[in-house]
């Protein structure tokens, strides 16, 4: 039987490309792993768990969060930073992800063991009062600390927290002097502010915004650039005191571990673009103080290069050691 060439050219064709089909194009074919840094209940648990039904029906796969909380998160990445680059393990944490290398001794580098994939929320901290503090306002507040230096106090959700470094950043720009009280998570912080045993409060916005609207909290001034969804009516750090290069973003971001093949990430960062502007999943992220964000991998790079030297210079300058 005489076959033409041309049709046995074809065939061979077919027969390479289906061989050499890449891994990226039947990716992902099993659950993906994404470790949280984070304990259930916090802003990065919850953002992740509302990304996490939309995100497994893009991807046709079940996307599984596990918690590994610890040392501001530097536990749940180290994790993240030894699995392998397969596309089978991301990591979901917060902006304390470029904060920790001035606290611990960490077992992994940044930007080393990391490939960004995505910004996902833009979250800030918020600066509150207690009801009866002697400020109604953030100028009032800086106009009272320069009257009274190392009078009044603030608390955190504990030492080398973004609520720490955005006090500290305040400190260095205005030149106040307000004395840093480290609680063991927001929950505390917040409970002695609103008792009155501490005056004021740095905290991401979506643990103390419900306190605020309630009036049980007096709100001051978010950290972040431009103001949040979430709480449009709050003026941010840098009108309110005409500081425009003041900003503390409590970002938070999925990463891969460094090697992970690019068309991997380039799927997943897709797939998050268009999951948190999903009507829905951006409703319920404004709901919990996050603005969504979605952004490239470029960007989220530019973010952590930044933020490494940025807070080293704040963290040298406050005089800041670790607890």
């Amino acid at each position: 039987m005489l076959v033409n060439k041309a049709a046995l050219g074809l065939i061979a064709g077919c027969a390479i490309g289906i061989g050499s089909q890449s891994p990226a194009q039947e990716y992902p074919a099993r659950p993906i792993r994404l470790i949280v840094t984070y304990p259930p209940g916090g802003t990065v648990d919850i953002t992740a768990r509302i990304l996490q039904p939309r995100l497994s029906e893009s991807l046709g796969q079940t996307v599984v969060i596990e918690n590994r909380g610890g040392a501001g998160g530097a536990v749940g990445t180290e994790a993240a930073a030894k699995s392998a680059p397969d596309g089978y393990t991301f990591l979901y944490t917060l902006s304390s992800h470029t904060i920790n290398p001035f606290f611990y001794k960490l077992n992994y580098d940044v930007e080393r063991d990391f490939a960004p994939v995505s910004l996902v929320v833009s979250a800030p901290q918020l600066i509150a009062a207690n009801p009866n503090a002697p400020a109604r306002t953030l100028r009032e507040l800086v106009a009272a600390a320069r009257e009274r230096p190392g009078f009044y106090a603030y608390a955190s959700p504990g030492s080398g927290t973004p609520g720490h470094i955005a006090a500290e950043l305040l400190k260095i720009r205005t030149g106040i002097n307000i004395v840093h009280v480290p609680y063991r998570g927001g929950g505390p912080a917040v409970a002695d502010v609103l008792a009155g045993q501490v005056p004021f409060l740095f905290l991401t916005a979506s643990a103390a915004l419900s306190q605020a609207r309630s009036g049980r909290l007096r709100a001051l001034a978010v950290t972040t650039r431009k103001r949040t969804a979430s709480a449009p009516d709050i003026p941010t750090v840098a009108e309110e005191l005409n500081l425009p290069d003041y900003e503390v973003d409590s970002w938070c971001a999925m990463f891969a571990p460094a090697k992970t093949p690019a068309a991997i990430i380039a799927r997943m960062q897709k797939e998050i673009a268009r999951v948190v502007h999903l009507p829905e999943v951006k409703q319920k992220l404004i709901e919990q103080g996050a603005d969504p964000v979605g952004s490239s991998p470029e960007e989220l790079e530019r973010v952590v290069k930044s933020e490494l030297k940025s807070w080293a210079a704040v963290i040298r300058d406050a005089g800041i050691k670790p607890e």
